[in-house]
């Protein structure tokens, strides 16, 4: 499971390079905007599964506490 760990970063990762692509070409004809859902797709996720990991953590804790 210490793979989904780093999956997360990888969500990260993609959208940090989806934000630099879509700054970068911002002045081209047709507007990059598939880069800009991509970066803040990315982004979502990445906070959505580091929400969802602490709290399946948490609930681990509190049932092995017991």
């Amino acid at each position: 499971m210490n793979y989904l760990k780093i999956t997360k970063f990888i969500y990260l990762g993609v959208g940090f390079i989806m934000a630099y692509d879509f700054i970068t070409r911002w002045n081209e004809a047709p507007k990059p905007w598939l880069s800009l859902v991509l970066a803040g797709l990315a982004f979502f996720t990445y906070f959505f599964r580091t929400k969802f990991a602490k709290k399946f953590e948490d609930r681990d804790r509190q049932n092995n506490s017991k």
